[in-house]
């Protein structure tokens, strides 16, 4: 898992494909419908540029329009959809989750690093279990979630201390902790015993439990997680529970990945 991408030489960048890109993130919960001089703003190109690429984006039949809004149409989620179906990792850990689930009755994801966000990619869970917890794709800040954390942590030193320079740390409950100095030293701890734990970082009343997935070299891949109530049992009986479980998932996948 690279957090920080390596330079591309000149000759090989295409800037329209960057702006394509661009103009398909810059939608989201906040900006579902723009015109195209909003888009240009939020892009940093003219209206008329931005004008353009929406209208191919609609040609291509992943953005709609009525004329004067765009948004975004169901086909885009041919883009997200081809990676889990393609990606080696989601296929390889699937097993994994669905044992560690048999052997808990809790939900577990495979989650990946992205910048700010954790991803989550892949999930098991009992039938009873398909309309709760995270789906395939949901996108929770890395600074905040078990799996974002210990995967940070789990990297390279200078990467980590690289990504705390770059991202700002945010305030989501009375729980989170937003300076960088003790989000450090925090991270410092989740290496030395290779897990992590995060109560009411995000949500109050829940926690997440997570170990990465290394590989021979210890380069770190994704991490493996669960999420529960706090309420239901104390910190202790909840890692004594879980963690070895999962412990168990991420030496076993060591040898594959």
């Amino acid at each position: 898992m690279t957090l920080h991408p390596e330079p591309l030489a000149a000759r090989d960048w295409i800037a329209g494909l960057e702006k394509g890109l661009h103009i398909i993130e810059a939608f989201d919960a906040a900006h579902a419908r723009l015109t195209a001089t909003e888009m240009g703003e939020r892009c940093g190109m003219t209206r008329t540029a931005a004008r353009r690429y929406l209208k191919t984006l609609v040609h291509l039949g992943y953005v709609g329009t009525d004329g004067k809004l765009y948004w975004l149409m169901p086909r885009i989620l041919r883009l997200g959809h081809a990676y889990i179906e393609s990606a080696r990792l989601p296929r390889l850990v699937q097993p994994f989750l669905q044992r560690i689930t048999s052997g808990t009755d809790e939900i577990a994801y495979l989650a990946v690093l992205d910048g700010d966000d954790t991803i989550f990619i892949a999930r098991s869970g009992l039938q009873r279990h398909t309309a709760t917890g995270y789906m395939p794709g949901t996108r929770l800040p890395a600074q905040v979630t078990a799996a974002g954390m210990v995967m940070l942590a789990c990297g390279e030193e200078a990467e980590m201390d690289r990504w705390l320079q770059s991202h700002e740390l945010r305030s989501f409950t009375t729980f989170t902790v937003t300076g960088v100095d003790g989000f450090r030293e925090q991270l410092m701890g989740f290496r030395r015993q290779g897990w992590s734990v995060s109560e009411q970082q995000l949500e109050l009343n829940f926690r997440g439990i997570a170990v990465p997935l290394l590989d021979r070299n210890n380069k770190v891949h994704g991490a493996i997680s669960m999420t529960m109530p706090i309420n239901r049992e104390e910190t202790d009986h909840a890692l004594n529970r879980i963690l070895p479980v999962l412990q168990e998932a991420a030496r076993n996948l060591r040898p594959l990945i």
